[in-house]
């Protein structure tokens, strides 16, 4: 339960920024902790969008290449870095990587290098110590989804964008109404200590004057 209380921490403060102190208790928006919980615990707010927003807010989830090529340059290391070092904070959750390319060539070269360059950055963040089994797929686009449309070569359109794809399902998860049911039970649980006070059985004695008689 130790990872969920984390991971709820993550996304209550996903929307804090460096406004007035408890402004987003009033503003209604990502920040509101009892209202985010609420959201995903009930399926209204999807867990995956939720931490990938939180991801790319933190760290840069996005690096480019060169004309190409699927080679990282030192700024695209420096990011996966940061990326693998956020990665390692929530250990049950998994990633997909995905690759782009820029417009200029054909449609099966395009998507034979996204998958490379995406390999590329699943290879990097495995040499990180993130665990290959939570990079689960590697998806490549190819040059389908530009970010600017420009028919020549274009650096911001040559890229890999890495986001949550889920959970690694080793125990079963709490995503409903039972979670905090769930937290207040353990709670509980791991505030009961045994007693070691010996409590004293024996009877009391000594003499009570009672009632006299009446005459």
């Amino acid at each position: 339960m130790r990872y969920w209380v984390i991971v709820a921490g993550a996304l209550a403060l996903a929307g804090c920024g460096t406004s007035e102190v408890g402004s987003q208790y009033e503003t209604g928006g990502f920040g509101n902790a009892t209202m985010n919980n609420t959201l995903v615990m009930t399926g209204q707010r999807d867990f995956a969008i939720s931490l990938t927003r939180k991801f790319a807010q933190d760290v840069p989830n996005t690096v480019n290449f060169a004309f190409n090529s699927d080679v990282l340059d030192g700024t695209a290391r420096a990011a996966l870095v940061q990326q693998a070092n956020w990665i390692k904070q929530f250990p049950e959750v998994k990633f997909r990587v995905y690759g782009h390319t820029d417009l200029v060539g054909s449609d099966g070269y395009n998507k034979a290098l996204g998958l490379r360059r995406a390999k590329a950055v699943v290879t990097f963040l495995t040499g990180q110590g993130i665990s290959r089994a939570r990079l689960e797929a590697v998806v490549s686009y190819g040059k389908t989804q530009p970010l600017v449309y420009d028919p020549g070569p274009n650096v911001q359109n040559r890229r890999t964008v890495t986001e949550v794809s889920g959970l690694v399902k080793r125990n079963t998860q709490y995503l409903n109404g039972q979670y905090a049911e769930l937290v207040f039970r353990e709670y509980v649980a791991s505030a009961a200590t045994e007693s070691t006070i010996t409590l004293s059985t024996g009877s009391a004695t000594g003499g009570g004057g009672g009632g006299g008689s009446s005459k």
